[in-house]
This record gives structure tokens, C-alpha cells and sequence, in this order.
């Protein structure tokens, strides 16, 4: 019996979550896995029940699980709050504990959202790349941070810290390596080597370790290039190894490639179970009224039946479901295509991946 730890969090997440824990339920029955699912409370609803964005019970659920489905956290409620008890607070500190400093996030365009993209469809047909981005370290998580009076006594000044280590970046660049073995072979290193100094020790220990995969092609891309790459000639990347600030940045950006944020998994991994959830936020402006895609949270289901339970075959079931209704032309709101699909809301886009699934 596998256990998952569902954190629905605030705004749309308890929407795109019901959606994915309902995928999740029918690939289990359908390939025979055993899933087990307890709800815990983070971020907005967290703090508004217990105090706390990430609360100790929250923590042990997570810990003693075998991965964690999570929605999204924040909204305009709680941002009057100090900077270290806010939603977002929880899903940071929630990386931190549990060691997850590996974040994965495929870039894929399936290809009849191709016209729903807003680039040119010579430009993203084909896209296919894989965004990992550090996850612990830099400038979220560096000391000292806060507002301190300025040092002249005229006004604030705030302060963040970007620090990695030799250590920190030995490992992610070890597992963008990994990645790139089984995929075309290929890393792009994002920094800027030529302002900040912790870039200098990032392209150097990144160099080192390509020395042990002598068959992936390793170039470095100073992270404005990367930007501008990203929106000109995207298919050239294959793996995008980045720190957790350009990383943040920069797949959001690539979001577009695929038609959507609503479209893009992700997979944070490292020390503990694994954690699963959308790269879009919490949406609280729509809320409630069955307009969200749920897809980006179904696909992350995915990754958690891939990476943590090491179900392949419903995985990849999962993913051709997803692919089959939107070939059949269903849209939700953010890639609809008028005149040429069919609008279906938060619930009965799940409920078509589910009837997918189950015809096979």
C-alpha cells in the first residue's frame, strides 16, 4: 500500500487536487496499485487554522509518506503578513525539510495545443525539454534576509543573500547529467557568470562534473540568453540545469512553449518522498467556478506514479489519457481555441482523462 500525503492548499488547489487524487484513484484500480490517501493543511489554510503555514502535524504526514500531492498556496488574504509567515512559506520550508532540492519540470507541447501557444507554430512544434531547477539553496533561503534599517538612517533596506555551495550545486548538476543520459544527450548550464559571484563557483563546479559523462554535450548560457533562446529557437534545448531563482523565472516563461502554465507539471525530489504539484499558483481571482486546468496537477500525478512508486506503464497511461482528450478538442478556458474546441470546466476535463483511462 502506498501512501500519499494530499496537500490541496489554497485558491484553485483543492480543485486541481480533487481532480488528480481522482486520476490517481482510477490508474491505481486500472494497474493494480494500492494507494492510500490522507489530507494534511499548508500555506493560507494552514495559517488561518493552525497558525502556522506548515504546520508539525502537516510535517509527520508528509515524512511518513511515500509522496506528496500538493496543490497551491497564497492569495491577497494573508500578504499583509511578514514575509516568513506567509503561505509560501510552506511549501519553501516543506523543500527544505525534506531535503528536495532537485525540481523537475518537463516542457513538453503536446501537438494539438500547438495553435494554442503564442508563438509561431515553426518556432515551438516539437518542443520537448526538461527544466531543472535547484531547489534548497540561493536566494529563497540565504542569510541574512530581511528589512533592516539603512545604514546611512535614511529609510529600509531590504537584504537577501544568494549563496550555494560546491556541494549544492555538485548534486543537482550530477542528477541534470543523469537526466540527460536518458534523454538527447544535452545540458545547457544557465548563470551569470559575468555579475555574481556565485554563478563564477556554479559554471566552475558545473565544468568539473561533466568530467564524469564524457557522452552529454555541456554548454553554459548566461541566463538572459537563456530568455531570449527560450522564446527564439526553443527546440534547441534538452535539459536546462538553473538555480532556484532563474529557474523559477525561466520556466514560468517556458510555460508559453506548451499553450499554458496550466499545462506543466512538476517533480521535487531529493532526500525525501517526493513532492508533486502544478507550477501555477493558487489563481484565487477564479477560484471556485470550475475554470481551472487541472491538467498540470493530472500530469503531476503522473510524475508521482513514475518517480516515487516507479509505475511506469500507469504513468504513461495517464499521459496518453491527457493526450487523447485534448486531441478529441476539449479546452479548458486557458487553451481554448475558439471555434475549433469544446469549453469543459475543472470537473469534467478529470472526469474525460478518467474515461480515457479506463477504455485504455
Amino acid at each position: 500500500m502506498a501512501k500519499i500525503a494530499v496537500l490541496p492548499g489554497d485558491g484553485v488547489g483543492p480543485e486541481v487536487v480533487r481532480e488528480a487524487v481522482k486520476v490517481l484513484t482510477t490508474a491505481g484500480a486500472r494497474f493494480g496499485i494500492a494507494l492510500e490517501f490522507e489530507e494534511g493543511i499548508v500555506g493560507g489554510a494552514a495559517i488561518d487554522r493552525a497558525g502556522t503555514p506548515l504546520p508539525p502535524e502537516t510535517l509527520s504526514l508528509c515524512r511518513a509518506s511515500d509522496a506528496i500531492l500538493f496543490g497551491a498556496v497564497g492569495g491577497p488574504m494573508w500578504d499583509g503578513l511578514p514575509v516568513n509567515r506567509r503561505p509560501e512559506r510552506g511549501v519553501l520550508l516543506l523543500r527544505k525539510e525534506l531535503g528536495l532540492y532537485a525540481n523537475l519540470r518537463p516542457i513538453r507541447l503536446f501537438a494539438s495545443l500547438v495553435d494554442a501557444s503564442p508563438l509561431k507554430r515553426e518556432i515551438i512544434e516539437g518542443v520537448d525539454l526538461m527544466m531543472l531547477r535547484e531547489l534548497t539553496g540561493g536566494l529563497y533561503f540565504g542569510e541574512p534576509k530581511g528589512i533592516i534599517p539603512a545604514p546611512d538612517g535614511k529609510g529600509e533596506q531590504g537584504v537577501d543573500t544568494l549563496i550555494y555551495t560546491t556541494h549544492e550545486i555538485e548534486r543537482i548538476a550530477r542528477v541534470g547529467f543523469q537526466i540527460a543520459t536518458q534523454r538527447r544527450k544535452r545540458l545547457t548550464s544557465v548563470d551569470k557568470v559575468n555579475v555574481l559571484a556565485s554563478s563564477e563557483l556554479w559554471r566552475r563546479v558545473v565544468t568539473e562534473t561533466a568530467t564524469e559523462f564524457p557522452d552529454i554535450e555541456l554548454d553554459h548560457m548566461l541566463v538572459d540568453n537563456c530568455s531570449m533562446q527560450l522564446i527564439r529557437d526553443p527546440r534547441r534545448f534538452d535539459v536546462v540545469l538553473t538555480e532556484n531563482t532563474f529557474g523559477d523565472i525561466l520556466s514560468d516563461e517556458a510555460a508559453m512553449l506548451a499553450g499554458s502554465i496550466g499545462m506543466l507539471p512538476s517533480a521535487s525530489l531529493g532526500d525525501g518522498p517526493g513532492l508533486y504539484e502544478p507550477i501555477h499558483g493558487s489563481a484565487p481571482d477564479i477560484a471556485g467556478q470550475d475554470t481551472v486546468n487541472p491538467l498540470a496537477t493530472i500530469l503531476s500525478a503522473a510524475m508521482l506514479l513514475r518517480h516515487s512508486l516507479h509505475q511506469e506503464a500507469a504513468a504513461a497511461a495517464i499521459e496518453a489519457a491527457v493526450s487523447r482528450v485534448l486531441e478529441a478538442g476539449y479546452r479548458t478556458p486557458d487553451i481554448r481555441q475558439p471555434g475549433r474546441t469544446v469549453l469543459v470546466g475543472t470537473a469534467q476535463m478529470g472526469d474525460l482523462v478518467i474515461e480515457s483511462i479506463r477504455k485504455g
